[in-house]
This record gives C-alpha cells, structure tokens and sequence, in this order.
C-alpha cells in the first residue's frame, strides 16, 4: 500500500456499474469530497464493470477479459479510489489471483492492486474531513457489509469519518458480521435465504431505532432498502460518501406490498 505520507498527484474514481446506474449521487459525492481536498481526479469514461459478477458467477474468462481492460484503464493513475468495499475488494484481493503468478498480467494486477482503496479508507488515510455541516436528523444505523470487515478490513475508517460530523450518532447495529443476504448473485440464485437473512439484519435495524441507515456497499444497502420498502418502513439510506459531502437524506413514503411484508 502506499504510505500515508504520500500524496497521490492523480485519482482515478471508479463509480462502480451499480451506484452509476441506481445512484450516481455517490459517485457524485466521492467527488466532491476529493476535490474539495485538492485532489486532481479524472472521471475514466471506459470503466465498466470490475468484473466482481462473472467472478462470483464462475466465468474466470469473462472476470480476466474485464480485469485486463481496468488494469489498462488505470494503470497511469497513482491512485484509484472506490465508493464500494465489494468493488474495491474485487480489484485488490481478487484480480492477482485470476493471473499465473509470475506473468506480466499478474505483476500488473499487483501494482493496481497496491494503489486501489475504498473510498472512506482514503479520506481517513489522507485526513480528509467531512464536509457535512452540523447533523439534525437523528441517529444513523451503520451497515458493515462483508466486504468492508473481511476484504478491506476497513471498519475504522468509516467510523473514525462519522464521528466528525457534527451531532451525528452512528449506531452500530447487533451481530455486525453477519450478511445481509445481498451477497450478488447469492441473493438472485438463493432467494430465499437472502429475504431471510435481509429480515434478521432489519431486525437489528429496528431495534437501532435510527430512522437512516447507512454503509459504504450499494449492493447491501439497495438490498436492504427493497426488502424494508416491501415491510411498509420508512428508514431513509444513504452510502456513507452522501453523509461525509453534506447531502441530506431522502424519507421515502413506503408502500406495503400485500403477501410480501411477511413472506
């Protein structure tokens, strides 16, 4: 990794495939926090998937195909900076493995590996505050998705950046590593085990009683938000990146669905 003391000259951000298309206010919101910072960051306009779906789906072809074009991508970034622990994970843990160890594709993987961070691992890293102004709505339930605790091992962080916002409580919800049934294509194979496991973490919600929910991985928290949006509750969710950039949250009058709250 590189030194905290170093400060990258270039950022590439990677928005990642889900928040570009269902919520292009984080990647909009890691943008301002990195800027606002004096950070130079470029925007690559080919980025695509970083190949995390093919990946856990088995098709190593198709998961290499996209990891050789983001290594190309990124290579003459000195940082790439990721609003997603699951995306980021993918680029630093698994792109090495999917090259012969020795070839110039896995030495390549490496290095982008070495300069790739999710985006609250970042900010800390580099000191960046928060450019929230004072919080005034209430305690926020933090979502530490599998990625950030067993990928990034990134918890502190995304604590040590909450707790700089002026009058906000970041609650931590029970049972913090357990899945939230997302999972990708876990949740699309096995869908069952994936509302049941999204009910225990509501639970816990719940119980937080924090009316915001937020966490550093779309997947968990888009997951989340459909399956409380189906049990009638009214919890707005934001990507920790919307908290730190001083957006401010969305409640959403839910609907209940009939034969689908306790299905």
């Amino acid at each position: 990794m590189t030194d905290s003391s170093e400060r990258p000259r270039t950022i590439a951000l990677f928005a990642t495939c889900l928040a570009d298309v269902m919520r292009p206010s984080v990647p909009q919101a890691a943008l301002k926090l990195l800027r606002a910072a004096g950070f130079r960051v470029s925007v690559p306009e080919r980025q695509t998937c970083c190949g995390q779906p093919a990946y856990n789906g088995g098709d190593a072809a198709a998961a290499r195909a996209l990891a050789i074009q983001a290594i190309k991508m990124l290579s003459a970034f000195d940082a790439v900076v990721v609003p997603s622990a699951s995306c980021a994970g993918m680029i630093r843990v698994h792109y090495p493995s999917l090259f012969p160890e020795g070839s110039a594709e896995h030495e390549a993987a490496c290095t982008l590996a070495a300069r790739t961070f999710e985006l609250c691992e970042f900010l800390h890293r580099h000191g960046v505050p928060p450019l929230a102004g004072r919080w005034k709505f209430g305690p926020v339930a933090v979502h530490e998705s599998c990625a950030l605790l067993r990928e990034i091992r990134g918890r502190t962080p995304v604590w040590a950046l909450l707790d700089q916002v002026a009058g906000l409580e970041a609650v931590a919800l029970d049972d913090p590593e357990t899945c939230c049934g997302f999972g990708g294509l876990f949740s699309v194979k096995l869908p069952e085990v994936s509302a049941a496991l999204a009910d225990r973490r509501i639970e816990t919600i719940m119980q937080s009683k924090a009316r915001i929910l937020t966490g550093v991985d779309m997947g968990c928290l888009l997951h989340l938000a459909g399956r409380m949006h189906r049990r009638g509750m009214e919890v707005a969710v934001m990507h920790v990146a919307e908290i730190l950039a001083g957006f401010a949250p969305v409640f959403c009058k839910p609907t209940r669905i009939a034969n689908e709250a306790g299905s």
